[in-house]
């Protein structure tokens, strides 16, 4: 397995399958079109990850950081390929990106039903944090 950054032009339409493919724990919204992930790799392409094995994208990792704190998008592994650790690989690799870059902290969002995600990033060290999400669409 090797992990590299992410290639609009040759990734994007795997990438896009894995997301789909991982739903309902990774849902798709207007800020995943293919206009927008090209508009976020102008901010920090070296943050938006793939594992790849035999040529083949097995999982990905788009992260965020803002000059202050991290945000971690999107993980997904090909489903037939959980459990192997690639999802743990990918955020260490993430993590040291963000660190590199002075990040000290980063959020996630997780659905609170989604309780195996939720486990699997505890296990890397994150905490469920008592906080409400606002949001507001401004388009």
């Amino acid at each position: 397995m090797r992990i590299r950054q992410f290639d609009y032009d040759q990734d994007l339409e795997p990438v896009l399958n894995l997301w789909k493919n991982s739903f309902p724990q990774i849902r798709i919204s207007p800020s995943d079109d293919p206009k927008e992930i090209r508009k976020k790799l102008q901010r920090d392409a070296d943050l938006f990850l793939v594992a790849e094995e035999d040529e083949r994208i097995i999982g990905a990792v788009l992260g965020g950081f803002d000059g202050r704190r991290g945000m971690i998008y999107h993980l997904a592994v090909d489903p037939s390929r959980r459990g192997e650790g690639i999802g743990r690989v990918l955020m260490e690799e993430v993590e040291d990106r963000l660190r590199v870059k002075g990040c000290h902290k980063y959020y996630l969002l997780i659905t609170k039903d989604n309780r195996d995600t939720i486990g699997f990033y505890e296990s890397l060290g994150c905490e469920v944090m008592d906080l409400f999400i606002l949001g507001k669409v401004i388009q």
